[in-house]
Order: structure tokens, then sequence, then C-alpha cells
């Protein structure tokens, strides 16, 4: 999947560059004939590039709309490209149904792809007016229900909780104001709305007051702290020893949870002895990974993102438990423990 979190630099033409590519085909080398799985494929640019490399590629998406880019895979690496439509937090059961295995490597780029973002209908973009929905899966409730529907209260704590936005409560107020002369129904509405009641910085300079509120909604609807949890978890499970995973993130939440999935930390306080350490089931784990000053020139879209990948090792897969990965507390409200 195509990635980035950040719409203030929107350009069509940059609308599909995979983000940190060459960072993470070296983070996997060597790829010519491993077998690799693309969690998040979007728009297919790091399953053509791993494609190009020599491999063999299984891409997995939940939306629909990625068809016509695996129509072209396949058109034009035929059997080196298999598809399969569903959750990367669902990618063990998925693969085992497909009788797939032997899996090499583990690609996942988290969060909303250009390709979403850039189809206004979809509801993902303040930048581009159409309904508030922002589904992945294009099924379930829509942004819009979550901000007609919610309490002053809970709709304060989601935008805080899962976009940091640290004035979610005069956000939520103005929102549960206005609703009053009816729903708030489109992402011009909803973005005119947070605009007036934050206040706009500089042009160019400041990110869009709204981009806080959008992430966190968009992360509610599509319960996306789920998926990446279970997809690590995943991960861990399907890959034997020497496999390896990368990860590219594009917000702190996100990569606070993979570093400390791949580093677990050792519980400690005042109050209580220091709790036996996690085992260690990765090597080789990388540092954070940044885009480099050319990237960022060609894509300012990759401006936000952050690689980490590791080596699995032998020891045995861990039992699928958050604890110390910092989620956000709102996500383990919404039942992170359970597959959507």
């Amino acid at each position: 999947m195509v990635q980035h979190q950040d719409e203030n630099n929107l350009s069509s033409d940059q609308s599909h560059i995979p983000v940190l590519i060459q960072e993470v085909i070296e983070g996997l080398a060597p790829v010519a004939d491993k077998c690799i799985v693309d969690g998040t494929l979007g728009a297919g640019g790091y399953s053509r590039s791993f494609l190009d490399a020599g491999a063999r590629v299984i891409g997995i998406d939940r939306d629909p709309s990625v068809m016509p880019f695996v129509d072209q895979l396949k058109a034009d690496f035929g059997d080196q490209f298999q598809f399969l439509a569903g959750q990367f937090g669902q990618m063990q059961a998925l693969l085992a149904d497909a009788e797939l295995t032997d899996i090499d490597a583990i690609v996942l780029d988290i969060g909303v792809s250009s390709m979403q973002l850039d189809q206004g209908e979809r509801g993902f973009s303040f930048m581009r007016d159409g309904p508030l929905d922002m589904r992945m899966e294009q099924r379930g409730a829509t942004a819009a229900d979550m901000v007609n529907g919610l309490e002053e209260r809970e709709l304060s704590d989601l935008i805080f909780g899962f976009g940091e936005e640290k004035r979610a409560r005069a956000v939520a107020k103005a929102i549960v104001a206005a609703r009053e002369n009816g729903p708030l129904t489109t992402t011009k509405e909803l973005a005119d709305l947070i605009e007036k009641t934050l206040g706009r910085g500089k042009p160019g300079k400041a990110a869009h007051p709204a981009t806080k509120t959008f992430q966190a909604l968009r992360i509610a609807v599509n319960a996306e702290y789920n998926q990446l949890v279970h997809g690590l978890f995943d991960a861990e499970a399907l890959l034997q020893p020497g496999g390896k995973l990368a990860v590219v993130t594009f917000h702190s939440m996100e990569d606070r949870i993979v570093k400390r999935f791949f580093k677990p930390q050792v519980q400690q306080s005042r109050h209580m002895p220091m709790s036996e350490a996690a085992p260690q089931t990765w090597d080789d784990i990388s540092k954070p990974v940044r885009p480099s000053k050319e990237e960022l020139n060609r894509n300012p879209r990759a401006r936000s993102a952050t690689l980490r990948y590791a080596t699995r090792n032998d020891v045995p897969a861990r039992p699928f438990n958050i604890d110390g990965l910092g989620v956000p507390g709102m996500a383990k409200k919404q039942e992170i423990g359970a597959k959507t």
C-alpha cells in the first residue's frame, strides 16, 4: 500500500509512490526468489517493486477498490503474483485457507493509502469534498455515524485518544453544537467546522487543523489498531527462523506499538518488583529508518513515515497479548482482542 498520514502536501502525480521502498528492499534482502506477503497491497507499489526484483508475492487487502491493480499485476507477472481478499490482521487464517506456506518475508504499510485519499467519494480526505465515510471495506459504520451518534465525551475521548488532538474537547463540543441543526454528512462540512473552531496556521507551514480529527475517525472506523496488533502477532507465527518482517508506520502511536512488539519492555514500578522480560522472538532489529531528503523532495507525502524491520529467530511465537505495547486506551475499549 502506498502510504501517508499527511494530506497537506497532496499532489496527484505522487499518488502511488512506494514510501521508503529502497530501504524496505534492503531490509528484506535478498529479495529474489523469496515469497513475500504484502499485507497492505493498495495500489500495488510495494508488490510491483518486489516482483520486479524477482520475488514471488502474495498480496492482501480489505478494500474492494484495489482490484484493478490486482488485475494489472496478474497480467504483468502471472503466477508470480497471488491475491487474497481480506484483512492483514487475519493473514494467518487467510494463508492457511489458501494452503500457502513457506513465507520468507512480510511487509505491512499501515494506515490509509494515497489511492484512498485521492478518491473524494471515499470520504478519507479533508482536502476533497465527499461523503463522511472512511470505510476501507465499504461496509459497516461510517465516520458520519460516529460524528453524529457519539456523545460529546465519547467523541472527545476518541479524537484525543486516536488523533492526539490536544483540543479534542473543543472539537467535540463544536461538532455536537453543529449537529443540532442537522447531521454532518460531508468531509468539507466537518473540515470547515474544525478549521473555524481551531483556526488555521500559515498555509504551507502548519498542518490543516482537521488532520488529527480525520485520522482519529479513520482509525476508529476501521479498527486499525486491532488490525495492526493482530497483524504483528500473525506475522510472528507465520515466519520461520530467518524470516523478515518490515513495517512502515505514519504516526508515533503506530511506531511505538511496532517498536515495543519487536523488543518487549520490562514492566516495573516503584511498588512492584521488576517482572520477567518477555521472550525475545526477533533478532537484528533495525533502528527507525526515515525518508532521505531526496525522497522527501520527490514525495512530500513520505514526511511522517518510519520503517522498522527485524528477523525472526527460533524462539516460539508468543501468544497474543497487547500488554506493554502502548496501545491507546480507546483501542482497548474497542475490544482489540477480538479480530474484526
